[in-house]
């Protein structure tokens, strides 16, 4: 197969014109390297080690959410020098899907939804809502994380779900006049949590983004490299 049919792909799954403004320049190929594909996989962070695993699997092409360069490159050397160079030496390409892949039908955030047997489910502006059967206990359960809680949260039978950092108080209150009884997002701040109308349950960001690439590798075919971040917790 060739790259360029599979990036056709990808573009018509989640396309571009989807992605936020602060996308511009961030997604699509950012890294060209051979044009026949045998191996694809698919990450959350081109990390060096992930780039390493996609050596030793014999990738030719990583499709990741998030771009190892957030910003234009006038030096180049440390952890980018040293992806760089993995990277062309073994002529693999990286394409990233990011806020795109968080709008596509069957997204970022859809995905979560399936994960957490959301019912009835409806779009919010960025995210979605739905009939929720999960205790806040269960959810933690079926995203592989803990969470913490802000208000009081009794049963949750509509839930509202952002991957990635959505605790933005403009959607906090579109999730709350459909229905929502908790919001359920990553890296709260405090001046939001006082001000929510409604509990909001704080998971990580790795915990709500991760399992859409996973979902995209099995879905195609593809491998899945994982690296989380270490996480530690004191007393």
């Amino acid at each position: 197969m060739y790259r360029d049919d599979i990036v056709l792909d990808l573009e018509t799954f989640a396309p571009p014109e989807l992605a936020e403004p602060f996308d511009q320049g961030k997604i699509g190929l950012i890294v060209e390297g051979r044009q026949e594909i045998s191996r694809v996989c698919t990450c959350l962070d081109v990390t060096p080690s992930v780039v390493r695993q996609a050596i030793e699997l014999g990738s030719d092409l990583i499709v990741a959410h998030h771009t190892p360069f957030w910003y234009p490159l006038t030096s180049i050397k440390g952890s980018d020098a040293s992806i760089l160079r993995d990277l062309l030496s073994h002529g693999i390409n990286v394409y990233v899907m990011h806020t795109n892949y968080d709008h596509a039908v069957n997204g970022v955030n859809q995905c979560l939804a399936g994960l957490l047997g959301l019912g009835s489910v409806r779009s919010l502006s960025l995210g979605v809502v739905g009939d929720c059967y999960l205790t806040p206990s269960m959810i933690a359960d079926h995203l592989g994380t803990s969470l913490r809680i802000w208000g009081s949260v009794g049963d949750i039978r509509r839930l509202a779900v952002v991957g990635g950092s959505g605790f933005d108080p403009v959607l906090i209150s579109e999730a709350a006049a459909v229905g929502a009884q908790a919001f359920l997002s990553a890296e709260l701040k405090h001046s939001v949590a006082r001000a929510s109308p409604i509990p909001l349950l704080e998971a990580t960001h790795y915990a709500l983004e991760a399992p859409a690439m996973r979902i995209l590798a099995g879905r195609n075919g593809w491998s899945y490299i994982d690296d989380p971040p270490a996480l530690s917790t004191y007393p």
